[in-house]
């Protein structure tokens, strides 16, 4: 399994607005020129932030982007499914039921089943919250 930089950039924009929010909408230019990323390639990730609710929107003088909901409510996880779709290291793990012809018999299925929850268990037990407490780079707001 690899993240895409969809993936990557979805996670850092919404870090950003995390740390850059509190005060209101973030217009996507300031997010871009703070995170290094293009502007075009993150209006190609808010469609999919937006269709999931994970993002306010407001448009004109002010417009921009927040959060919908608080950082320690959104994990990495989460983010990853909607820009990257399943987190399966195999295919056969996509739909529940299993349905491999072979998953029956199959004497390599529990690696899969253990990598596939070690990673869901590790990527939905991380919030934006987690990564800012942890992160040196958060915003010191202090007067």
């Amino acid at each position: 399994m690899k993240i895409s930089t969809k993936g990557r950039y979805a996670l850092r924009m919404l870090l950003d607005l995390a740390m850059y929010g509190a005060d209101g909408f973030v217009a996507l230019k300031d997010i871009a020129e703070r995170q290094n990323i293009s502007k075009k390639y993150l209006e190609q990730i808010v469609p999919l932030l937006n269709k999931s609710n994970m993002l306010k929107t407001n448009r004109g003088y002010q417009g921009g982007y927040m959060l919908s909901k608080s950082p320690s409510e959104y994990t990495v996880g989460e983010i990853l499914r909607i820009t990257e779709g399943s987190l399966c290291p195999v295919a056969c793990l996509q739909y529940s039921p299993n349905d491999c012809p072979r998953a029956g018999e199959c004497i390599t299925l529990p690696v899969w089943e253990g990598l596939y929850k070690a990673i869901t268990d590790y990527l939905d037990g991380i919030t934006l919250q987690d990564i800012i407490d942890n992160s040196s780079q958060a915003p010191d707001f202090v007067i």
